[in-house]
């Protein structure tokens, strides 16, 4: 049984980013596509539903989405679950410039709004460059509390550079977090409040706000580039690339059901170690898969049987060989745009992938009838990290960690491969739905 293709495409992903600035905006904008093709939102409070069929769940910028309407054929409501779980894993969000809780700055006559940097962002990189607001607010509404998305696509913010001459050396300076990337939003000496204005560019009353979790983003549009138009330049393809191309995958999987339940899990906060309630470090997965198990009227006994023969592909950017700094890759490993999704294998764990999963995500390249790359980081260097490990060792899932290659990670604009989104999705998707089972 082949999967149905998947519809990622280089100008689906453009879009996808440029409404999706957040974490927030990222979940909103899946849970669009995931409703158009029939999935219905869950809330964690309330009774799991037992009926096979689509269904998602946000919890703040996470999401998580499945499909047991494989249990329409050969298995009714409420009896055991036979089939593993096949999870693809992404974060949604990426490294920006954050509000501080206290904002408001006035420097040498400059109404300043102070910015600290989320995750590892490339400083440098946002530097002139006009910047918008997005994330979301916390609103007191009577007793009670709502949630309000903001998303404003104007140039308010721009961190200046240093002009060249009044560096020391004219070389550039070092730029300090604390002090360099506060962000200039207008002249003069008359005090206004940043949070104020965001408020009322959402018609909220600022009395009301009572938290937010706010971010800088870049203005300009994503892009298709390159002479042939092979490139996909835009801001978070770490790891919206991903978002995107699992949420593709995921639709094209449920119109071809297997044995399996598909699930597509988004988590927040990877950027930053992922110790939230929403990250890849919390209960979320694993609740979620005990309770769909639960709901088919499995026990605990059902549910760690599902679980040990399920299998994780953790999905992040990987790194293509740069062609200004071809030193610092492995020599041997050589990763290209176009070329395909990637594999990637630490020896010392910083991914999660062994042979087993190597072989289970190969195979599933080899359904789609898509190249397959593998990466190695070299051993003189730093290796960074995904979800992976850390799924494999919250829930015992076994995990592969994958991706599709990019240039300028974490900076705030980055380079792709235009053919390579809908490669990876459509392995992807062979991979939510395999044509057999893989056995350890």
């Amino acid at each position: 049984m082949v999967p149905m293709p998947s519809t990622a495409s280089a100008a689906g992903l453009c879009n996808f980013v440029d409404v999706s600035p957040s974490p927030f905006h990222v979940c909103r904008t899946v849970s669009v596509q995931l409703e158009e093709a029939g999935f219905v939102r869950v809330e964690e409070t309330d009774a799991w539903p037992t009926e096979p069929g689509k269904y998602y769940l946000i919890r703040g910028g996470s999401l998580v989405a499945w499909s047991t309407e494989h249990d329409r054929s050969g298995r009714s409501a409420g009896s055991a679950p036979a089939g593993p779980f096949r999870i693809v894993g992404g974060h949604t969000d990426s490294p920006n410039l954050r509000v501080k809780q206290n904002p408001d700055l006035e420097s040498a006559g400059w109404q300043m709004v102070g910015l600290e940097p989320y995750g590892g962002a490339w400083l440098n990189s946002w530097l002139d460059r006009d910047l918008g607001i997005s994330g979301r607010l916390s609103v007191r509404d009577g007793s009670a509390l709502r949630e309000v998305l903001v998303k404003v696509d104007e140039p308010i913010l721009r961190v200046p550079q240093l002009a060249i001459h009044l560096s020391e050396d004219r070389k550039g300076v070092t730029l300090d977090p604390q002090r360099h990337v506060n962000a200039i939003w207008g002249v003069g000496n008359s005090p206004r409040s940043f949070i104020s204005y965001v408020a009322e560019r959402e018609g909220v009353d600022p009395k009301a706000i009572l938290g937010w979790e706010l971010m800088t983003h870049d203005l300009a549009p994503s892009s298709i580039v390159g002479v042939e138009g092979e490139l996909v330049s835009a801001p978070r393809l770490d790891n919206q690339g991903t978002c995107y191309a699992g949420t593709q995958a995921l639709l094209a999987a449920v119109q071809n059901p297997t044995d399996v339940t598909p699930v597509l899990a988004l988590f927040d906060h990877e950027e930053v170690g992922s110790m939230s309630d929403r990250g890849a470090f919390s209960d979320l997965l694993n609740t979620v898969l005990e309770r769909i198990v639960l709901g088919r009227g499995g026990g605990r006994e059902e549910f760690l049987r599902t679980m040990a023969g399920s299998i994780c592909a953790s999905g992040d950017m990987a790194h293509a060989t740069h062609p200004n700094y071809p030193d610092r890759h492995e020599p041997a490993h050589r990763i290209e745009l176009g070329g395909g999704p990637v594999l990637k294998v630490n020896q010392n764990l910083r991914y999660a992938t062994d042979s087993a999963g190597a072989g289970a995500f190969a195979l599933a390249c080899d359904q789609a009838g898509v190249p397959l790359q593998r990466y190695v980081h070299r051993a003189d260097l730093p290796c960074g990290s995904t979800i992976g490990p850390i799924t494999a060792s919250r829930t015992g899932i076994s995990t592969v960690d994958v991706g599709a290659a990019q240039l300028a990670m974490h900076s705030s604009r980055e380079l792709m491969g235009a053919s390579d989104i809908t490669a990876y999705s459509e392995a992807l998707a062979a991979f939510l739905a395999p044509a057999a089972p893989v056995r350890g």
